[in-house]
């Protein structure tokens, strides 16, 4: 893979919408605001991309416009980062738009997920790492504060110190939501939930080793059949990781997702699996249940390691992963490793 250069202090970070246009209303304005201080403070320059606060519908409209913000905060020298405000439902409109040898050529440290899923594969098809991380108005403006497990897994990993990072379970978790359209919810830290399950390894043999490939399932069904949609050649020794968004998927329509992964016969290719925690774990058991009959029973793969509840997606916090890097999944020990930098 492609790694951009690590992030330093003093370096400048982009604001980016490639997707919803919510930070372009008025009423969410002061959720970005919040997250370009805490970053000033940390050290970084904060700057937004042209296109990045126009109104909802003029990011509807104009998905040339989102896709033109993200070619040239590539190519200016100025930027260093391109972090999403948020993610979204049509990213996918970007792909006509889109120039990978731009990408290829000017690699840069990304950063978003949901949505963003389909940006990060097309950073995938033009070979150059990215990172599955937070956002803008959510992570970064989170209530009070930005969560430490959050802020630590980001920083670490953009840093490029460190030769391997342990993916710990944090000890709480929360889906809470407070209305954002009332600022003074920004200063009420959401309710934590103490951890029961941490990260459950739900069945596999030994320490395999993967590079990162995933991101939130409902995105998959836009991209299959598009040029940004892995050959399945390309899924083979990958460790896919997935997880679900607020919409909550059914835990049928989340079978059939899977139903259609593994008909392509991306299970039989991978070496590994990662899930997240399901929003609020809703349909925790139900999404549990599906994993093993569809891989275990149906595919016949019962020694496919398969590792679920972590922290990443739309949990809060969130570890931050790269994607296209290796990771370590030990059976044995319980325990998973980034092996591999995603910057360099």
């Amino acid at each position: 893979m492609i790694k951009p250069k690590p992030l330093s202090k003093g370096d400048t970070i982009a604001f980016i919408t490639l997707s919803s246009g919510m930070a372009g209303e008025e009423i969410f304005q002061y959720r970005w605001e919040i997250a370009k201080k805490r970053l000033e403070a940390l050290g970084y320059r904060v700057v937004l991309t042209p296109n990045a606060i126009q109104s909802s519908e003029y990011i509807h409209q104009h998905p040339e416009k989102r896709a033109q913000d993200l070619m040239d905060a590539l190519q200016n020298p100025e930027i260093d980062a391109i972090i999403c405000m948020i993610g979204g439902s049509d990213t996918i409109r970007l792909l006509p738009y889109i120039d990978f040898e731009i990408i290829a050529n000017y690699p840069k440290l990304f950063v978003g997920y949901s949505d963003t899923t389909i940006n990060h594969f097309m950073f995938y098809h033009a070979n150059v790492a990215s990172i599955y991380g937070p956002t803008a108005l959510v992570e970064f403006a989170e209530n009070k504060n930005i969560h430490e497990y959050t802020l630590t897994h980001f920083l670490e990993l953009v840093a490029g110190e460190k030769s391997s990072i342990p993916l710990i379970a944090s000890p709480q978790w929360t889906s809470e939501f407070l209305d954002w359209t009332n600022p003074k919810n920004a200063e009420i830290r959401r309710t934590m939930q103490k951890e029961q399950y941490f990260h459950e390894f739900l069945q596999g043999e030994g320490v395999v080793h993967g590079k990162l490939l995933g991101g939130c399932l409902e995105t998959f069904p836009m991209m299959i059949g598009t040029k940004i949609w892995p050959r399945l050649e390309e899924w083979k020794g990958k460790v896919l990781f997935i997880e679900t968004s607020e919409l909550s998927l059914s835990p049928s329509l989340f079978a059939i997702i899977l139903r259609g992964l593994a008909a392509q016969g991306i299970f039989h290719q991978i070496a590994g699996i990662l899930m997240g925690k399901p929003v609020n774990e809703q349909f925790y058991e139900e999404y549990k249940s599906s994993l093993i009959q569809i891989i275990s029973e149906e595919c016949r793969l019962e020694e496919l390691p398969i590792v679920y509840n972590l922290n990443f997606g739309h949990t809060a916090p969130i570890m931050s992963l790269p994607i296209g890097c290796t990771i370590e999944i030990d059976c044995m020990k319980k325990s998973l490793i980034l092996l591999e930098s995603p910057v360099k």
